[in-house]
């Protein structure tokens, strides 16, 4: 076993360019090469299919691996190819002499590793074709669409448990991302593994920013999200394929490059959308959940929900598609209270179209879990991880709303909760929330004259404060089980054990509100060191190699080694082969193309070469601040001669949003004469006229007087040089 490892270990880092491995992926390759079957659990991004496709290439066999998506399938087999492995995939969309000349490879034990989707694996044809070769095992990817209780269950995965009578003996891997404890087991049960080795990793994506949005104007809201991301890749999540079509024509006429995707489109309009996504020619995929489990695409910047998903196993899932290089990555999910009903009534009307008698139970169940997740006020990555029964070591993970501190304590939560909770007394139950908000704001409606509410003493006791707001405060309220909701054809509010305990001051209530965003620690490392110019510049060429091999660009180089370029600027191909991610093969397609690449860019700004890289894990110490000052020093320099907010982040290493903030405070202190380079004098006069109407003392006021179409930082800048004034 130790030779065969070493061998092994050789293999890695000739044909993938690594020379360690990830957690767990030793014990995965060890079950493989000792016939043992296994269940491996590893998050999107921990190196799941190294674990058998690297024991393919030692065991001189025939690694069958069932995938559900023919896009999967291609995806894995390029960039397989692209590292010197000679991979097939067998599918319908083949042509006849392309399924014989695979077949015929087959036979001639050419082939270490085979992709079969699940209806071909079980055909007899197939399987006479599997016999006359040595078989080393099988491999499930995405295991859990087996299991009743996964978040993405496949009818035709529950067939795939015949494989251990057709072919006793051979080793049977199950490969998922994301399963509870009930559905691992389930996996193991249906799969009829013996003795497996169960392997399950950290479910925690420390490089993931978690924010939960209260949805108000939700497309502005994206806006935000996206103008945070401009040029890079992301995905937004809706429920209903009306909603995709609707955003995708917002989001075009707004400028965005973004394309629809659902299952109401033809197949050719969805393989477009999804081809034009991974070759990077469209920078955002609206969607439902049918898009993203057979996409690749590595660098997906950020996944927004426009609203809540029907599930935390499908949440954790669908955001483990962004950041899948390692690298930082945004997940946010605009959410409102009655996602959670719609969902309800689209489980009923499908089962009751489908007239099968199914339960509803287990369905209804994951919906509780993501609401009570959505309205809750803890740590967003400490939640996840407990409910995977997994735990976090005690403090802020620095990366997710509440522990940004980008929520604030609402000043008198209990003396607003009281009046929310006497307001719900006082109606004598079988009123809804937009009732209850109807008559605290003090609203003249019909309903409430009609039950003469505005008599009552809570009448108008929170007119002060916006709809929107007061909403937000009942879902938490529901969240701390100070007040329950009935379901039903209209669901009502109705008081708790807990709700009289409040009333009477003796139970402590935390009600929050969403601030400004700041930056991660993810986002503070991640970039710290990199030539953001030279990246650019590498991303480009690299997209242009992925287009003449017809390719998606990740299978070149990911977004990690590119970054890796861009900060050390290797001078020589032995230097670039010291870089993470290039083997021998690629050093050798691509190597002298990126290195004059980083040569000309290099030579033209006058830069050093063979610079030492820095660490982008998360646990890398933040820069000290001798360090930090001397980069706020470097920027300022950079500020006084013009330099743009792109410059100065490339140059210094530092993220976009503290270049704007040490211009804010170059320009306080500095007697810089004009912000012209920065912001253009309309704004200016926009941000003093509107300074003038609502004063200066706080952002938002501002940013919503201005029609939300000022960025913060631009008005930070703004005010900062009217206070120098």
């Amino acid at each position: 076993m130790d030779s065969q490892n070493e061998r092994l270990r050789e293999l890695i880092a000739r044909n993938w360019g690594y020379t360690t491995l990830r957690p767990l992926q030793q014990e995965a390759i060890d079950a493989e090469l000792s016939g043992r079957d296994s269940l491996v659990v590893l998050p999107t991004g921990g190196g799941k299919s190294l674990c058998y496709q690297a024991p393919a290439l030692v065991s001189g066999k025939t690694t069958v691996v069932v995938s559900p998506l023919v896009s999967l399938m291609k995806d894995q087999v390029d960039s397989l190819r692209t590292t010197g492995v000679n991979a097939l995939q067998l599918d319908s969309m083949q042509s006849d002499s392309q399924l014989r000349d695979a077949r015929a490879a087959i036979l001639r034990s050419e082939v270490p590793l085979l992709y079969v989707s699940p209806t071909r694996l079980l055909s007899s044809s197939f399987q006479s074709l599997l016999q006359k070769i040595p078989i080393g095992s099988f491999v499930i990817d995405e295991a859990h669409c087996i299991s009743h209780w996964g978040h993405d269950f496949w009818p035709e995965y529950r067939q795939l448990s015949r494989i251990k009578e057709i072919f006793p003996g051979v080793a049977l891997h199950a490969y998922t991302a994301t399963a509870t404890e009930r559905v691992r087991q389930d996996i193991i049960a249906q799969l009829g593994l013996t003795d497996p080795a169960v392997l399950v990793g950290r479910f925690d994506r420390p490089n993931l920013v978690y924010r939960i949005i209260p949805r108000r104007e939700s497309l502005s809201q994206i806006l935000t999200v996206l103008g945070r991301h401009q040029g890079e890749a992301g995905i937004i999540y809706c429920i209903r394929k009306k909603d995709v079509d609707e955003l995708t024509d917002a989001l075009q006429a707004k400028g965005v490059r973004a394309l629809p995707y659902h299952a109401g489109l033809s197949r050719e309009s969805r393989r477009d959308a999804q081809e034009k996504f991974a070759q990077e020619e469209c920078d955002v995929i609206v969607a439902t959940i049918a898009f993203g489990m057979g996409i690749d695409r590595s660098n997906v910047r950020f996944v927004l929900h426009s609203a809540m998903p029907k599930s935390v196993e499908h949440y954790q899932q669908e955001t483990g598609r962004a950041g899948r290089d390692g690298l930082e990555a945004e997940c946010a999910m605009l959410y409102s209270g009655s996602d959670g009903i719609l969902w309800r009534s689209i489980f009923e009307k499908g089962a009751a179209e489908r007239a099968t008698g199914e339960s509803l139970a287990p369905m209804l169940s994951h919906l509780a879990d993501i609401d009570r997740f959505c309205r809750g006020a803890v740590c967003r990555h400490r939640v996840l991880s407990e409910y995977f029964d997994q735990t976090l070591p005690p403090g802020p993970c620095g990366a997710c709303d509440l522990c940004l501190g980008e929520t604030t304590a609402v000043a008198d939560a209990l003396i607003i909760a009281q009046k929310i909770l006497s307001c719900v007394a006082r109606v004598k139950g079988g009123f809804g929330i937009n009732h209850i908000i109807d008559v605290l704001r003090g609203g003249d409606t019909e309903r409430v004259r009609k039950f003469r509410h505005n008599e009552l003493s809570t009448y108008g006791l929170l007119k002060m404060h916006s709809k929107s707001e007061i909403r937000d405060w009942i879902y938490q309220l529901l969240s701390q089980d100070l007040l329950a909701q009935e379901t039903g054809e209209f669901p009502v509010l109705r008081l708790t054990e807990l709700s009289w305990d409040a009333m009477k001051g003796t139970v402590p209530i935390t009600l929050i509100e969403v601030s400004r965003k700041t930056e991660s620690r993810a986002e503070s490392v991640s970039w710290e060191g990199v030539d953001r110019g030279l990246f650019e510049h590498l991303r480009s060429l690299r997209r242009d190699l992925a287009a003449s091999r017809g390719v998606p660009p990740f299978v070149i180089f990911s977004d990690t080694t590119l970054r890796q370029m861009a900060t050390v600027r290797p001078s020589s191909l032995d230097g670039m082969h010291r870089i993470s991610g290039i083997g021998e093969v690629k050093l050798r397609d691509f190597g002298q193309g990126f290195l004059s690449a980083i040569s000309s860019y290099s030579d033209e700004r006058g830069l050093t070469r063979d610079q030492r890289a820095a660490s982008t894990a998360k646990s890398a110490p933040r820069p000290t601040p001798q360090k930090s000052s001397s980069e706020k020093i470097r920027a300022a320099e950079l500020f006084r001669r013009g330099a743009t907010i792109e410059e100065v982040a490339g140059q210094t290493g530092r993220s976009r949003s503290w270049a704007w903030e040490t211009l804010a405070a170059c320009v306080e202190s500095d007697s810089m004469p004009s912000i012209a380079p920065w912001v253009h004098d309309q704004t200016v006069n926009r941000v003093r006229e509107a300074v003038g109407r609502v004063g200066q003392e706080r952002l938002k006021p501002l940013y919503l007087d201005l029609e939300e179409s000022v960025p913060y930082d631009e008005i930070r800048v703004v005010l900062a040089f009217l206070a120098r004034e």
